[in-house]
């Protein structure tokens, strides 16, 4: 495709991550500038963050509540007006430390004494005290990690002030999350039209100062935003609307995680106002076939997997030109050229060190494969592209991008963002890094089958593999065989054994609330966790709510696990989750309080001796599994003993 003239820039839209790029723009960029495209983009929820939480964002912050009324200020916003010179004086020094730029300042922050303290502090007071009461702290990181000590305080401190900003700016703002109940499996547009119609708070006004401060630096035709969450839609259209209401002329174009899920059916005119086109799945060829279209080398016919409003009658026309897509092999390398690496955060807000993964570090995000090889389990959306097409590439392509991408930023640490990145594949991508003498530290998403066996874990440390998630899910065989997960308790504990034997972390996935699941199953399921950290199997892991989705097996063929679709609303604009029914009438809320809170103790080594149902607040009956099963597993399959 030779070079043209349409210059197309690609935005992350507030909120995605604050530690590393989300990385839809960055694979964009790669590939349009393998096929000749002026290609550019901008992460705007970094800069928007970086802007508010700065002395200058702080003072107008300030200026704002003191427009306030008494009465609508609260005990919060107070407390931020009376300590605020406390607050300008650290914002800047502290930002600083956590992009990395000042790590000496950990010593004051960690004295406890540099920093204004609000109530995200009380939450230290619920930790694990150490032998003598004296430090809460000492549990996680001990005598040594001051630096990791002050990011965990200095990560308070921030999320003190994002409260200050919901209290008293936008009851909406959060890191992650912002404005999510606006889009997530909204049936109409219409909660997120009054938030748009609304005059603009210091959120909005800060944000399309942004915005505008890009598109004049870079000067596009086009403007891609990508959306992964629900929690980035509300900015990514008040971008659009910023950038129509500045040239109506550049074209606009939503794409990413969020429309490719709950978009599929959209129908609502009024998305038009803001984007003029929305495309579903991979972007790469609707992308394509798009900028050909605006250079007038292709029909509108013929544009793929693309939403548009029809001028004429104003209605929406979904049009999809069947046409291959392109193959994972030659989507090019991503690329981060233009987003600033070295102002992003290193935050520690969750002490779980899988999580911390997530939020600490800048890590490059790769993909090992397109989709998932697996494509079966329940509760997921297997029946949609980005999932159920599975394609892969060679070990030494994924090497030859590895390396490029370690040139270009300087940084060896990878998350492969997988669905779940196949056995065979990592085989071959960690002989070929260890052919290179490439050095470099890995993580990502599989699941616990055989064929990860101690060898092949001990291969996958030695390349770099430090740590790996995977879907236990409700740790019990008639469930796991219900969600056709293809595994087993005992077979989840040998292959989590070798992985924790070869020096990797280890973190599960875990479920509640999975259809027909009763007291008894979940009761059992807790059992099988508190036997799999005793055995050292896994270290890491999270409870989580089933929800049932339209898109996933248990949404489209409920009759199959014994429950009941409650029906939706009309839709016309977002359509994912859905209500359902389930005979077993079981308090799944109530119960995911005690699974959470036995979690979070058997993380930290508490507990793992008494039996599960101290953990419960009501009656539940005793465990039906044998206390020492998961270590008789182990001795039988030679991987380790009791």
């Amino acid at each position: 495709m030779p070079a043209t003239p349409l210059r197309v820039l690609s935005i992350i839209p507030p909120m995605t991550q604050l530690n590393t790029p989300y990385p839809s723009t960055a694979y964009l960029t790669g590939f349009l500038r393998s096929r000749g495209v002026a290609a550019v983009q901008e992460d705007l929820a970094l800069a928007l963050v970086l802007a508010l939480f700065s002395a200058t964002g702080l003072t107008q912050l300030r200026d704002h509540i003191e427009t306030l009324p008494a009465t609508a200020r609260t005990p919060l916003v107070d407390a931020f007006v009376a300590a605020f010179d406390r607050y300008l004086a650290t914002i800047a020094p502290t930002i600083a430390f956590l992009q990395g730029r000042d790590p000496t300042l950990a010593h004051r922050i960690a004295g406890r004494g540099f920093l204004p303290e609000g109530p995200r502090f009380e939450s230290l007071d619920v930790y694990v005290a150490d032998a003598d009461g004296a430090d809460p702290l000492a549990w996680a990181f001990g005598a040594l990690g001051v630096q990791d000590r002050a990011r965990h305080l200095a990560t308070l401190y921030l999320n003190d002030l994002a409260d200050v900003l919901r209290d008293a700016v936008d009851p909406r703002f959060e890191f992650v999350r912002y404005g999510e109940s606006l889009a997530q499996s909204q049936p109409t547009f219409e909660p997120l039209a009054r938030a748009l119609a609304a005059p603009l708070n210091l959120v909005d006004r800060t944000l399309v100062a942004l915005t505008l401060a890009a598109v004049q630096r870079h000067a596009p035709r086009v403007v891609l935003v990508s959306v992964p969450f629900p929690g980035s839609v509300y900015a990514a259209l008040r971008i659009a609307q910023a950038i129509k209401a500045h040239d109506p002329g550049i074209v606009t174009v939503l794409g990413g995680g969020f429309v490719n899920t709950e978009l599929r059916e959209l129908s609502e005119p009024r998305v038009f106002d803001h984007f003029d086109y929305l495309t579903l799945d991979a972007g790469e060829r609707p992308l394509l076939a798009l900028l050909e279209h605006l250079q007038g080398k292709r029909s509108r016919q013929r544009l793929v997997r693309t939403f548009l409003r029809e001028a004429q009658t104003g209605e929406v026309k979904y049009i999809h030109w069947i046409e291959a897509d392109i193959a994972f092999a030659e989507v090019g390398t991503p690329t981060w050229d233009g987003l600033p690496l070295e102002r992003y955060l290193s935050l520690l807000d969750m002490l779980n060190p899988m999580h911390r993964l997530w939020s600490d570090g800048r890590w490059n995000k790769l993909t090992v494969a397109q989709g998932c090889y697996w494509k079966k389990c329940s509760f997921c959306d297997v029946s949609l592209d980005y999932i159920s097409r599975y394609e892969g590439a060679s070990a030494a392509l994924l090497v030859d991008r590895i390396e490029a991408i370690v040139q270009e930023t300087g940084q060896s640490g990878f998350h492969f963002v997988d669905e779940a990145a196949p056995p065979k594949a990592l085989k071959t991508l960690a002989a070929e890094l260890q052919r290179r003498r490439l050095s470099i530290s890995w993580w990502g998403n599989i699941r616990f089958e055989k064929s990860f066996s101690p060898a092949l874990c001990e291969q996958l440390a030695a390349s770099g593999c430090i740590a790996i998630s995977g879907g236990l899910e409700v740790a019990s065989d008639r469930l796991l065989n219900l969600m056709k997960k293809g595994v087993s308790v005992e077979q989840v504990a040998r292959v989590t054994k070798a992985f924790s034997d070869a020096g990797i972390l280890v973190h599960a996935y875990l479920m509640y609330g999975f259809p027909t699941q009763t007291v008894q199953d979940t009761v059992d399921a807790l059992e099988y966790v508190r036997q799999l950290f005793e055995a050292g199997c896994i270290q890491s892991g999270f409870f989580h709510r089933f929800a049932c989705t339209v898109h996933s097996p248990v949404g489209r063929n409920p009759q199959d696990y014994g429950v009941t679709l409650r029906p939706l609303p009309p839709v016309s604009f977002a359509k994912n989750d859905i209500g359902f029914d389930d005979p077993t009438g079981t308090d799944h809320d109530a119960l995911g309080v005690a699974l959470k809170k036995a979690l979070y103790n058997y993380m930290h080594g508490i507990g793992l001796e008494e039996d599960v149902r101290r953990w419960f607040t009501t009656t539940v009956p005793r465990t039906t599994v044998a206390r020492h099963r998961i270590a008789r597993a182990l001795a039988a399959a030679g991987a380790g003993t009791h």
